[in-house]
Order: structure tokens, then C-alpha cells, then sequence
């Protein structure tokens, strides 16, 4: 699958960012962005009778975590002054290129996040890569944990998180204040993930000084009355290492897969693969989950 050529759309080209509310040119660009984007390209079924090829706007509503309505009043110019985090999520959703996505905050009036600040922009050639893995359950993390982007496998395999809005998409987040999941951790296993999670958010405060969001999380961890505030305040340091994850299916019951963390040069993106030997029992059933689907879980 292509990425997205770096040029604005032609409605948006001629359009007047002036800042003039009479124009709308924030509105017809993202009108223009949505419609070049078939919902296969972003791991979305087809079905029903559709007026056009693009997405619909509830279907960039789930991918962006944003409500219809939103979406539609943006599109009409009743809504002007989106934030940088909306405007984060509906560049990652669109599949901007980095042009569009200056475009995009110049229409909106923001100033493109610096860097002191964590990006979730997903750069063309990562893009190319993941969609050629689509096979593979994966998904994309920013720098503070943030879930970005992920595939239909990844959903199939851990559960569909569109429904999931701000901070219940941090994984930090999610495993400290004990929100449910699929992956079942030994004790052992459990203390090397929070002691990696920890230094690696440490990390990020450090190359991010000025990100209000990532500032905001460290504060709200601290405040769960778990260990994250003890390990914290030791200074613990960690990296990643390849691992071994054990995930408990409702349908395909209890698998364990090799789990691998990469982190994309230059974008300080993770991207999470979950993988099992050619041959293997898991592997045949990782097979079966990709007929399965969503389906079973609705």
C-alpha cells in the first residue's frame, strides 16, 4: 500500500488559511483527506452501500477516538480551534505526510508540536513497512506509550481498543491503575515490565522537558498508590529485551508468543510484534485467529 503523496489535496491547496471563518479551509481539507482513503488501506471492512470510496465520518471518528459529531462539525467550520492532540490524532488517522500535517495546524491556528514535544507521526517508509506486515499482530507507541496505530491482527489478538479514549490507551497507564487485559505476567515477568516502563518513560522526560502530556502522566501515575512512584523515585534504568508474552484468547485459549519491541530510528516510535516460530502450535493458531477476526469478540 502507498503512503500518501506529500502534497495537499486540491480542495485544500486553493483554500485560505488566512484564519478567515467565512473560508472553512480546515473543514474541506480534512473532507478532501478522508476521501482518498478507502477503508482497506487503514484495516476497515468495506461492506454496505457507500456514496464514496474514502471513509466515512464515523469511520475517522474511530480511528482518530474523536465523536462523529466532532468530526462533522469540524468538516463544517463550527468547530475552529481544535487542539494539538486533536489535531495529532486526525494526522496519524489520515495518514498525513509531514507537509499535510504542517498544513493541517496552520489551518487550525496551532503551532507544529517542537522538539521538546513527543510526535506520534508515523513517517512514510515505517508506514510502508507496517502495512506490508499486516499479517503480523502489531502496534505503533509513542515515546510515552501512547497507543498510536494498530492492526486488525493486534485487535484480534489483545482486543479491539477503538472504543478506548486518552489516557485509557497509555499501556503505563492501563497496567498500573490495573485495567484489565489479555496478557497474563509471572511475578517475575511483571516486575521486569514495570522496571523497563519506568526507565523508559524517565527517558522520555528527558528528551521531552516541555511536553505537557507526558508531565501529566508521570503525575498521575505516581498518584495510583501502586509501585510505580517507589520505582520512580529509585532511578531505575532499563532497556528493552525480546520476550516471551503469555495472552489468554477467549476463543484460541491460552498462547505464548515471542514478543519483540522496536524502536523506529529517527521517530522514537515503538513498534510491538507479536510473532511465533514457523511450524509451531502458536503459530498455527495465531493462523486460526486471523479467520476468527474481531468477529467472536463483538
Amino acid at each position: 500500500m502507498s503512503a500518501p503523496k506529500d502534497t495537499a489535496p486540491p480542495k485544500a491547496r486553493s483554500a485560505n488559511p488566512s484564519g478567515d471563518p467565512g473560508s472553512n479551509a480546515l473543514g474541506r481539507a480534512l473532507h478532501g483527506w478522508r476521501d482518498r482513503i478507502s477503508p482497506e488501506t487503514v484495516g476497515l471492512p468495506a461492506g454496505g452501500v457507500r456514496r464514496a470510496t474514502g471513509l466515512r465520518r464515523e469511520e475517522l471518528a474511530q480511528l482518530a477516538a474523536l465523536s462523529v459529531d466532532y468530526i462533522t462539525r469540524l468538516e463544517q467550520g463550527r468547530a475552529t480551534s481544535p487542539s494539538p492532540q486533536v489535531l495529532a490524532s486526525l494526522s496519524r488517522a489520515l495518514r498525513l505526510s509531514e507537509t499535510e500535517r504542517t498544513y493541517l495546524y496552520l489551518l487550525a491556528g496551532q503551532p507544529e508540536p517542537g522538539p521538546g514535544h513527543i510526535s506520534a507521526h508515523i513517517p512514510p517508509g515505517l508506514r510502508r513497512l507496517l502495512d506490508q506486515m499486516n499479517r503480523t499482530p502489531l502496534s505503533v507507541h509513542d515515546a510515552a506509550w501512547n497507543l498510536v496505530e494498530w492492526n486488525p491482527p493486534w485487535a484480534a489478538l489483545l482486543g479491539d481498543p477503538s472504543a478506548l479514549r486518552g489516557r485509557e490507551r497509555n499501556v503505563v497507564w492501563r497496567h498500573f491503575a490495573g485495567r484489565p487485559g489479555r496478557v497474563r505476567q509471572t511475578p517475575e515477568q511483571r516486575a521486569a515490565f514495570e522496571a523497563t516502563m519506568v526507565a523508559d518513560l524517565r527517558a522520555a522526560t528527558a528528551r521531552y522537558p516541555a511536553d505537557v502530556g507526558l508531565r501529566s502522566l508521570i503525575k498521575d501515575l505516581r498518584e495510583t498508590g501502586t509501585d510505580f512512584a517507589a520505582l520512580w523515585d529509585s532511578g531505575i534504568v532499563g532497556i528493552h529485551r525480546s520476550g516471551a508474552k503469555t495472552i489468554t484468547h477467549p476463543d484460541i485459549g491460552t498462547i505464548t508468543l515471542d514478543c519483540d519491541v522496536l524502536v523506529a530510528a529517527g521517530s522514537d516510535l515503538r513498534v510491538v510484534a507479536y510473532t511465533a516460530p514457523p511450524g509451531s502450535d502458536a503459530a498455527a493458531r495465531l493462523g486460526l485467529l486471523d479467520v476468527i477476526g474481531t468477529q467472536a469478540m463483538a
